[in-house]
């Protein structure tokens, strides 16, 4: 055990650190903060996170666990408007399901005096003021970051007047929109972000924790790095699209913090193939019913590849293949599907299921015989141990594992030639049966007894060329299945410069269902989430919604990437 220790903290020390990583390490050597760390991830609860926010949450608290620090958990709940109760408690399940533990739970709501305090304090200083002009005015006096900005008429507005109106604000007493507070800093500086920026507008919205105790309510960039600095963050870590927040950010903590403060640093947000990241398109997608909801397997919400059958561990497995970088790039999607098909491999059971059934009749075999063969569990895993499936006369197979007239490569089951039924015996095709419009509705085949799987038999160590998945029908067990695939069949859908909206580019076949699909009867005893390798097929999730009486599996991901084998053609 002690060797153990020693060899993983060697791992440790030797392991390479990214950029966001060497910054931490040096400020502990430099003892910056005390050596402290301290991250936080800090979403709006105006949404269901996706696959985007899990790279952060990884970050943020793998940054914590490697430094033995900590992280907390803050809500940036600052627009009541879009906020909801509901997101705040998907955002916690997520992230524990993730597998992660914050440290402290807080929302920028807690701290909603004393931001209202520290902007009295930058009024009384003359470095905030209360404007009346319309917003597209206010835009317009912006100009351009190569141009002066025209400063508002309001800017050296009497600090007792500011003060006044501001506290009118708060009571509710002036309309939506008619009044903003500014910080006054720089209307020359070439970064639009200081440009007397907004601190507080006034928004009559019943907040989801305060009721209807503020009219007023503070913007991001006002709220965030304060909030950092009351819960002694040291490092606020987020996305390249802060960086140039991050001199306002900055400035805000020098009109205010004493002491230790935080340190803001950026890295790449994620951008991956087939999807989008934007929280506003996939709002639209949910209310425009283009998808089922915000769980909907084929969405790169956390939820929604938590019912597709995703794990935690091959998403937090995705977040250290993909790294932190400093500049963006997209992501290929069959990254993440390889760390699922990668971490399903080692650890779903395998089970026969067909969701395209065939009949297959073995005419020598008896017609009141069944008898229980042994398949192992998990053959990838030692430990997972075998089951018992019933082999009886007829039996279903893959429509498509049979060919009437089959070329020379085609090494599935036709007339006159043998394959293996796995984990039983080998069979050869004999004739078939079709119905009036000339679909096949049985095969017929013979077996060989001698052939059975692990009997020792020389006929069981006879090699054929093929070897077909089934499932005794008179055992079966009925299943739905949900045959989810991308989205979009375009790989960049939202990055279109031709006009095109991305909802142009929705992939028809996103979803087949097949309701007429059998299972080994050992699926009776599955539960919502329980993943399955389906042999041959790929892997497979219980749905939430399904019972005993009516079983639902979602497509998680094929065996193997299909996808790569189109774009080459």
């Amino acid at each position: 055990m002690k060797q153990d220790i020693i060899n993983k903290e060697e791992e440790n020390e030797n392991t390479s650190l990214n950029f966001i990583e060497e910054i931490i390490d040096n400020d502990i050597k430099e003892g910056v903060n005390n050596g402290r760390v301290h991250t936080r991830f800090p979403p709006e609860p105006n949404g269901y996170l996706h696959i985007g926010h899990a790279k952060s949450i990884c970050l943020n608290f793998g940054l914590a666990d490697r430094f033995n620090g900590h992280c907390n958990l803050r809500f940036d709940d600052t627009n009541p408007s879009k906020e909801e109760q509901e997101y705040v408690d998907a955002i916690k399940e997520d992230i524990s399901w993730l597998g992660f533990k914050w440290h402290q739970e807080h929302y920028a709501s807690d701290y909603f005096d004393q931001l209202y305090a520290w902007a009295i304090k930058l009024i009384k200083e003359g470095k905030a003021y209360i404007d009346e002009q319309p917003q597209e005015e206010i835009s317009k006096q912006r100009t351009t970051p190569t141009e002066p900005g025209i400063e508002s008429p309001y800017r050296n507005r009497p600090v007792e007047e500011s003060l006044k109106i501001f506290e009118e604000m708060k009571n509710g007493v002036h309309a939506d929109g008619s009044k903003i507070l500014r910080a006054k800093i720089d209307m020359n500086s070439p970064n639009m972000h200081m440009r007397d920026p907004i601190m507080y507008r006034i928004m009559h919205a019943h907040h989801h924790r305060t009721g209807d105790k503020w009219n007023i309510y503070p913007m991001y960039d006002f709220a965030h790095g304060q909030s950092d600095y009351i819960e002694k963050i040291t490092h606020s870590v987020c996305t390249l699209e802060f960086e140039n927040h991050r001199p306002l950010y900055e400035w805000f903590l020098d009109q205010i913090a004493d002491g230790d403060r935080p340190k803001q640093r950026e890295f790449a947000r994620l951008n991956l193939s087939y999807t989008v990241m934007s929280k506003r398109k996939l709002l639209e997608l949910v209310e425009k019913d283009l998808v089922n909801g915000w769980d909907d397997p084929r969405m790169p919400t956390i939820s929604g590849l938590r019912r597709r059958g995703y794990t935690p561990e091959s998403i937090r497995n995705f977040a250290n293949t993909i790294g932190v970088a400093k500049r963006e790039n997209i992501i290929d999607l069959a990254v993440l599907e390889h760390c699922v098909r990668e971490d399903l491999n080692k650890t779903a059971p395998r089970i026969m299921a067909v969701v395209d059934p065939v009949k297959l009749i073995i005419d020598n075999y008896s017609d009141d015989k069944s008898e229980m063969l042994i398949a192992e569990n998990n053959p990838e895993n030692e430990n997972s141990g075998s089951r018992e499936m019933p082999f009886s006369k007829v039996l279903y197979i893959e429509r498509e594992d049979f060919m009437e007239d089959a070329p020379k490569k085609f090494f599935r089951l036709t007339l006159g030639k043998e394959v293996r039924l796995k984990n039983a015996y080998i069979i050869k095709g004999e004739s078939i049966v079709k119905d009036n419009d000339g679909n096949i509705t049985e095969i017929h085949c013979t077996y060989d007894p001698d052939s059975k799987s692990g009997s020792g038999t020389e006929a069981s160590k006879r090699k054929v060329k093929g070897t077909l998945h089934w499932v005794s029908a008179k055992h079966a067990v009925k299943f739905k299945t949900n045959l989810y695939d991308r989205l979009f069949s375009n790989a960049d859908p939202a990055g279109k410069k031709d006009g095109s909206d991305f909802k142009d580019y929705i992939n028809p076949d996103s979803l087949k269902v097949l309701d007429n699909c059998y299972a080994e009867p050992s699926v009776l005893e599955a539960k919502p989430e329980d993943r399955f390798q389906f042999q041959r097929i790929g892997y497979f999730c219980v749905d939430k919604d399904s019972t005993k009486d009516n079983l639902i599996f979602n497509r998680t991901v094929t065996l193997k990437d299909s996808w790569s084998k189109q774009k080459k053609k």
